[in-house]
């Protein structure tokens, strides 16, 4: 198994808290990691929610999990059972116990809200997204943006193979994740929805224009949209107000958050139709987006910034409600600023700004702008850190 970014934080937070959430999309990793970290403890139980015999288990699951207080259970896909949450608050309040639980699931507490709702002050949750740079190593870059993150496709013997997992996982997504979830909305026009996305990735959400295309309604739209959004499908990125004076891009830009996912459905096939496609600008753009913000994690809040007179930039990082740093994405071995950059990053009052790049070398373009190369995203990180 490859070691996962968020092992340590999960083990850290299984030491303080009764219950502990790990999230993320399906064929993420979560089921590996939840029992490699269940293996290393001296007694614990793992209960797969999706299996008729471990929900028989839980006919009583009071008797059943009352009788396990001194263990670690491990509740895959939770979501499946969410008269559940209730209990576990009952259990933990019963006895205080850290590292009592461990739930996975497939959706984000914020489309579970009953799950939010009953363990409040109980469970701290870690998202597990697909496999990232620092995890399978830098000089792999190339497959993974061009076949993203999902173990199974990274890891494929071939592309053909990779291409037809994707597929797959598509197809399961919409005609079996999300009915699975209460979801009823017909797969055809999801996958229609889904497939527009992938047209529309890195762009601002404009939800008349998509329900047109779409023959629906905007509300419609944008119900589609935050669906795909909560089960950690499809990113959106909201833009950061410095000046309330300017006439500002209100709309969040959209993003798959899956680089693999985003070429199968665009039917691009191999890396070099990836490199003469017209969206490998786009892709490359919200492919190094995940990157980042899997190295910063929970230490800063993403945003991007754009105005309708053309001051943009890709990424910026706010900590406290103030902007530190400003990222700018370029497929360019000569990255420069543009015009457009430089006014942003006056807008938001000269923070530091990385153009990150796929060269070996960071040097400075301008005062405050230096490149970064994509091996050295650690910089970020460090950048962070030493903000006060």
């Amino acid at each position: 198994m490859l070691s996962r970014r968020v092992e340590a934080s999960l083990r850290a937070s299984l030491r303080r808290f009764p219950i502990v959430g790990l999230i993320g999309s399906r064929q993420s990793g979560k089921t590996t990691l939840a029992r490699a970290l269940a293996s290393g403890r001296r007694s614990s139980v793992y209960l797969d929610l999706e299996r008729p015999s471990d929900l028989a288990r839980l006919a009583d699951a009071e008797l059943y999990l009352s009788e396990l207080s001194n263990q670690l259970v491990v509740l895959d896909e939770v979501q499946r059972r969410p008269d559940l949450f209730p209990l576990l608050r009952s259990l933990v309040d019963a006895g205080k116990r850290p590292g009592r639980f461990l739930v996975l699931g497939s959706a984000s507490p914020e489309l579970g809200r009953q799950a939010a709702e009953s363990l409040a002050g109980r469970i701290v949750y870690h998202e597990l997204p697909p496999f990232t740079l620092d995890e399978i190593g830098r000089r792999s870059w190339r497959r993974l943006w061009w076949r993203g993150g999902y173990p199974p496709s990274f890891l494929a013997g071939d592309d053909a193979t990779s291409i037809e997992w994707r597929e797959s996982f598509l197809r399961t997504h919409l005609e079996r994740d999300l009915p699975q979830l209460g979801i009823r909305v017909p797969a055809t026009q999801l996958r229609r929805f889904w497939e527009m996305l992938a047209h529309l990735h890195g762009q601002p959400w404009n939800a008349s224009a998509v329900a047109a295309s779409l023959g629906t309604t905007a509300p419609t739209a944008r119900h589609y949209l935050d669906l795909l959004t909560d089960t950690f499908v499809v990113r959106q990125l909201a833009p950061w107000f410095s000046n309330l004076g300017k006439r500002l891009v209100k709309a969040p830009k959209v993003y798959l958050r899956d680089s693999g996912l985003l070429h199968a459905l665009l039917r691009i096939e191999s890396l070099d139709a990836l490199r003469a496609h017209p969206v490998a600008g786009p892709s490359w753009e919200g492919w190094v987006l995940e990157q980042v913000l899997a190295v910063v994690g929970r230490r800063a809040e993403p945003y991007f910034y754009r105005t309708h007179a053309g001051a943009e930039v890709d990424l910026v990082l706010t900590r406290a409600g103030k902007p530190v740093l400003a990222c700018e994405v370029k497929l360019s071995l000569s990255p420069a600023p543009t015009r457009g950059l430089r006014e942003a990053l006056s807008d938001l009052e000269g923070v530091p700004c990385f153009i990150i790049y796929p060269g070996t070398e960071s040097y400075s373009v301008a005062p405050g702008i230096k490149t970064l190369p994509l091996s050295r995203l650690g910089a970020i990180d460090a950048a962070l850190k030493r903000v006060p």
